[in-house]
């Protein structure tokens, strides 16, 4: 048997026949990150994977994830600012926004790593 248990609010949202389930509150909303009326290839998370994508073939899969220094964190800051700026002068030569959330994505993950320990201290 399974260790899973099933988590309950306790709140519930019920239909008129009779249907119930527990209620969306406090729950990440995932399915406002994707903007109606909007098609795929022009969707922002397309986009962010694809940058992704480029970024596993140019420098392998999850590389960047492999960062553990204040080093790696200060670079990624610039590149986030840099890349904002671009952004923000309507420049197009790559995806500027794309990088911006990459960035800022790096940076968060980073942080979380540095501040519980989750890095290895030779190489900071």
């Amino acid at each position: 048997m399974s260790n899973y248990v099933t988590k309950d609010s306790g709140a519930r949202y019920k239909e008129a026949s009779g249907f119930q389930r527990d209620t969306q509150d406090n729950k990440p909303r995932f399915n406002l990150l994707l903007p109606k009326n909007v098609p795929y290839k022009e969707q922002f998370l397309v986009q962010f994977a694809e940058l992704l994508g480029r970024g596993a073939q140019k420098y392998a899969e999850r590389n960047w994830e492999q960062a553990e220094s204040e080093t790696a964190l200060e670079r990624a800051k610039e590149s986030l600012l840099r890349h904002a700026i671009q952004a923000c002068c309507d420049e197009d030569d790559e995806d500027h926004i794309s990088a911006v959330a990459f960035n800022a994505m790096f940076i968060k993950t980073l942080r979380y790593k540095i501040k519980n320990g989750k890095t290895n201290p030779s190489k900071n």
